[in-house]
């Protein structure tokens, strides 16, 4: 296929995504497949056919993710021939009416060898035509129905839906195993002579499109169908590829992410295989939250098993956000979630908020405090709509909280891209929350509201900038972070005269630290070194 071919494909595919059918929708196709099928007896006759039509219930084209009679060796090191697999999601064993399903599971059980790790499936489904049994790996608990009650078990299925909200937990070791994954593929582009912050910024782009095609915001699997069918396998022109797919996805108004610099990585088949490991991971379960500790594992090898170690952790940030202002926003809501009116106002209220990170790093500030919002706005929206009659909710017009609330200062240019991305990925996180909780899928591409992250040497030093520039004064709601904190015997010259210049050779400063330099968390009405206000800063300290 050639190039002009492979840029149609990329701009058709983003930008007019399939929209998931509302589970009001899928619930009236699984009925309706659930009689067309309740006769069917034969797997070789009708198995094929039968899937097909399941994965229609979804308003999924089955072909488009997954594939029948992928052969394979068994355990005993014979061939195989897997009856369904959707590469590392789903493998179906299909049997005919009235068949063993443990049997059937034993036997799906033995393809595994076969597969490679990336290919690995999450959930595995036996079915006998009457009977469906699902198992997710990941518990190990298998949930039995009948065909007949697929509508009344149809949320099992979210992850085929689309819609399949994780709980994010800080500790979960696919964070670990995101940071080896991305720590080999570093590897493998320094080692060809890929460095310093044209790397950096390209892995950034790479883990956007990992995570897109994990949460909706690409189709499912489609970066991976991607390298897998459009490229190479030598990698030889992997990279000219992706560059292309970058250039696409900044055109027109999206602003997802910027055009790729002209000194582009050469990949090869090692690299290719590294890439395609990455793909192989569920990135929707991966915390935003920690996607700065995981860039700094994945550059230094020594800490890549020690996630967590070099950023504050999520119950510190909880510690911070929670006396400074969520616990009385949470108050406020107990006080008027059964009065509409009132509710509507400090809907309204709660949208109208700012956020300041004057040393915001790679966000964790930030996106902790946007998640816990989004989650607080949850609760406002189930008590508003929770006497809705059924039918079509236009989540768009209800959803107030949105990104660009959030400003922030970071000298360097990198932690402010993960930043960035962060909050922008935490946004969509949220909104796949809503879709499951109102049955009706919702996002907002492209992408035309940012975070204010401002950055850069010049205007990135919240020592040095009016950081009225940044966000107006009387805007801003709250102040918080968490300043880096450098001791005065190993301040560098730069940081020397920028304490000086804070505190204009007032008596007395010379031994300070680094950190007592910022405010580190209270109301907006203390402000920075050039600000006239002098009114003491109250709130928590991180």
């Amino acid at each position: 296929m050639t190039m002009g071919a492979n840029v149609a494909i990329l701009q058709k595919r983003p930008r007019r995504l399939p929209m998931p059918l509302s589970w009001n929708e899928i619930r009236a196709r699984a009925l309706v497949f659930s009689r067309e099928w309740a006769d069917e007896s034969s797997e070789d006759a009708e198995g094929k056919s039968f899937w097909d039509g399941f994965f229609n219930v979804f308003g999924i084209t089955r072909r488009r993710v997954a594939s029948f009679e992928k052969k394979v060796k068994r355990i005993d090191g014979k061939d195989g021939y897997i009856d369904l697999l959707w590469k590392g999601v789903l493998l179906v064993e299909q049997k005919s009416r009235g068949k063993d399903l443990d049997r059937a599971y034993a036997q799906a059980t033995d393809y595994f060898p076969g597969l490679k790790e990336r290919d690995l499936p999450r959930y595995v489904l036996v079915s006998d035509f009457a009977r469906f049994r699902l198992y997710d790996l990941e518990t190990g608990e298998p949930d039995e129905f009948p065909l007949r009650d697929l509508h009344k078990n149809i949320r099992r299925f979210g992850f085929v839906a689309g819609y399949q909200p994780h709980e994010i937990r800080p500790q979960d070791p696919a964070n670990i195993l995101a940071a080896e994954r991305m720590g080999r593929l570093y590897d493998r582009l320094r080692e060809s002579g890929y460095k310093g912050l044209p790397l950096q910024v390209y892995l950034v782009r790479l883990l956007f499109c990992l995570f897109a095609e994990d949460t909706g915001i690409f189709e499912k699997q489609q970066f991976r169908e991607f390298i897998e069918r459009k490229t190479a396998e030598d990698g030889s022109d992997l990279g000219d590829r992706l560059a292309t797919l970058f250039h696409v996805l900044n055109t027109g108004d999206d602003g997802r992410l910027t055009t790729l610099d002209e000194d582009l990585a050469a990949f090869d088949t090692a690299m290719r295989q590294a890439l395609l490991d990455c793909c192989g991971l569920d990135w929707s379960r991966i915390s935003p939250a920690i996607f700065g500790s995981l860039f700094q594992s994945v550059m230094d090898p020594a800490v890549r098993r020690n996630l967590g170690a070099h950023y504050t952790r999520e119950e510190n940030i909880l510690k911070l956000i929670r006396p400074l202002f969520l616990d009385a926003l949470r108050a406020e809501f107990e006080r008027v979630r059964r009065n509409r009116r009132q509710l509507e106002k400090f809907h309204r209220k709660l949208a109208s908020l700012r956020f300041l990170d004057p040393a915001c790093g790679c966000g964790n500030f930030l996106v902790i405090t946007y998640r816990e919002l989004r989650l607080l706005e949850l609760d406002i929206l189930r008590e508003l709509y929770k006497d809705r009659e059924s039918g079509f909710l236009d989540i768009s017009r209800i959803v107030w909280l949105d990104v660009d609330r959030f400003h922030g200062i970071e000298i360097e240019e990198f932690p402010a891209q993960i930043a960035q991305v962060a909050l922008w990925m935490t946004y969509h996180q949220m909104n796949l929350r809503i879709s499951e909780e109102f049955g009706s899928y919702y996002h907002r591409l492209p992408l035309r509201t940012s975070p204010n992250i401002v950055y850069g040497p010049g205007k990135g030093n919240a020592l040095r900038i009016d950081w009225a520039t940044v966000v107006e004064p009387m805007a801003l709601s709250f102040i918080l972070g968490n300043p880096p904190f450098v001791g005065k015997q190993h301040q560098s010259a730069d940081q020397k005269a920028d304490m000086e210049a804070v505190f204009d050779g007032a008596p007395g400063t010379g031994p300070l630290s680094s950190a007592s330099r910022e405010p580190v968390g209270g109301s907006a009405r203390s402000w920075g070194p050039t600000s006239s206000s002098t009114e003491s800063l109250g709130g928590a300290f991180g």
